[in-house]
């Protein structure tokens, strides 16, 4: 569902990463040892948010986080993001990168108000609707929600733009269960 010519996002940027997986006893954040680190960029138009990244990352370190970036957003773009070190000097990248410190959960939202709604939204959906995903296969859920959220107003177009991707998208291999990405895409 994802289409390999797609546009980077542009404009004002949301960027932040995140867990996916069940609780763990005593632990919270970055000390997870069970949980899948993933990364949400989100266009921000003011009053609303437009399209959106979503990606399942092997680590949040900036190597990791500055690749996905760069791939997903086009430079001169500004990036708005917490005051995880892992992103900096992205502005060495042509990103206008704008840091906040969030310091608590309810600051978090008002600092990046859209990427964490969206990666809300996709905890809820992942919950409720599916009840859960296997870690292997949490990146082709990743990439539906992302298409549907990306076509959320343009409903009638979904169907089109699906069969569109598929004449351009080599077979998925279900043996191994996961779409190779562009190679040097973690460097």
């Amino acid at each position: 569902m994802v289409n390999p010519l797609r546009e980077r996002l542009v404009g004002t940027v949301e960027v932040d990463d995140f867990f996916v997986g069940g609780a763990e006893k005593d632990v919270c954040g970055r000390g997870t040892k069970s949980k899948v680190v993933c990364v949400a960029a989100v266009e921000n138009r003011g009053t609303h948010a437009s399209r959106i990244r979503l990606e399942v990352i092997p680590d949040a370190s900036g190597e990791v986080l500055h690749s996905f970036v760069n791939w997903n957003v086009a430079p001169g773009s500004r990036i708005n993001t917490d005051g995880w070190s892992g992103y900096s000097g992205l502005g060495i990248y042509g990103y206008q990168h704008k840091p906040r410190i969030q310091g608590t959960q309810e600051r978090a939202g008002k600092v990046l108000p859209w990427v964490h709604r969206v990666i809300g939204n996709l905890k809820t959906w992942l919950r409720g609707t599916h009840q859960g995903v296997d870690p292997e296969h949490l990146q082709e859920y990743r990439d539906e929600y992302t298409f549907r959220f990306n076509r959320r107003h343009i409903r009638e177009q979904g169907f089109l733009s699906l069969l569109i991707i598929a004449t351009r998208v080599k077979p998925l291999n279900t043996r191994k269960g996961i779409l190779a990405r562009p190679s040097g895409y973690f460097v």
